[in-house]
């Protein structure tokens, strides 16, 4: 039997030690963005989550990097009204912010009259899906494999997989696993020829419905850059379609572009 993995191991009510898995890509010591977008949602829905309130919006700014440190949740009830409940949460090191989200839940209705405009889509799920751990990343150019330097190219880039616990003492809820796989909006927009080399310092999550299972699947739709700053936006989506949007701005990284052909932690990436 495989060993469980979650990102944090909490300390206490509102403390968090991040674990192995919680390390990034980007420098030693470094967190990734998953692992702290995961525990501020985590965080938000356990203290303010109703059952007829959607999470509909989470936006995280990203400070600075977050480090192997025992990390402190604050958060605040901002607005709790009829249909609409808006929270937030700081996560600090050390005495300093190193992230900050806000929450927005509406409350569940009836739809209202009409048809709307709706992009067609169609996604692509891979053909027999990976029990084990490891991942799923697929292009244009040569469709799914388990292994993110296959794909340093310039086509269209897409993911499906099931994220790990954020916390060590409960299972990630829905709503948490598709903002952690939301953050890898930076990844499917910034990943190109040289691996990549733009670092997110936010991240925006819309949903209109939670995800109807562990698989999550995120599609690039759009990537914007210029004086090296980029704007990227993917598609969510799961077994039934697409549920949401992320978005991410980003700044150029180049002294520590990752290029995954020379991957320090090849066990997570493929």
């Amino acid at each position: 039997m495989s060993q469980p993995r979650f990102h944090f191991q909490r300390l206490d009510q509102d403390r968090f030690q991040p674990t192995e898995y919680a390390q990034s890509h980007w420098g030693p010591d470094h967190l990734n963005g998953p692992a702290v977008v995961g525990l501020a949602a985590h965080v938000l829905e356990g203290c303010y989550g109703l059952d007829e309130f959607l999470p509909a919006r989470l936006t995280v700014d990203l400070f600075k990097a977050a480090r192997g440190v025992p990390t402190i949740a604050k958060t605040e009830l901002i607005r709790d009204g009829r249909r609409v409940r808006n929270s937030e949460c700081e996560l600090t090191q050390d005495g300093v912010p190193v992230a900050r989200a806000v929450l927005v839940q509406y409350r569940r209705a009836e739809a209202p009259r009409g048809t709307e405009w709706v992009r067609p889509s169609h996604f692509s799920i891979p053909p027999q899906l990976d029990e084990a751990p490891g991942i799923n990343i697929g292009s244009d150019a040569l469709g799914w494999t388990s292994a993110i330097a296959d794909h340093q190219n310039a086509d269209r880039k897409r993911t499906f997989n099931r994220t790990i616990d954020v916390v060590d003492d409960a299972p990630s809820s829905p709503f948490v696993r598709a903002a952690m796989t939301a953050e890898g909006t930076s990844l499917v927009t910034n990943l190109g020829t040289a691996g990549v080399g733009y670092i997110n310092g936010d991240l925006t999550v819309a949903l209109s419905r939670l995800p109807v299972d562990d698989w999550i699947g995120l599609e690039a739709d759009s990537h914007w850059a210029a004086d090296g700053i980029a704007v990227g936006a993917a598609t969510l989506f799961d077994r039934d379609g697409a549920f949401g949007t992320g978005l991410v701005t980003a700044v150029s990284n180049p002294g520590a572009q990752i290029d995954f052909a020379d991957d320090p932690f090849p066990t997570r990436t493929r």
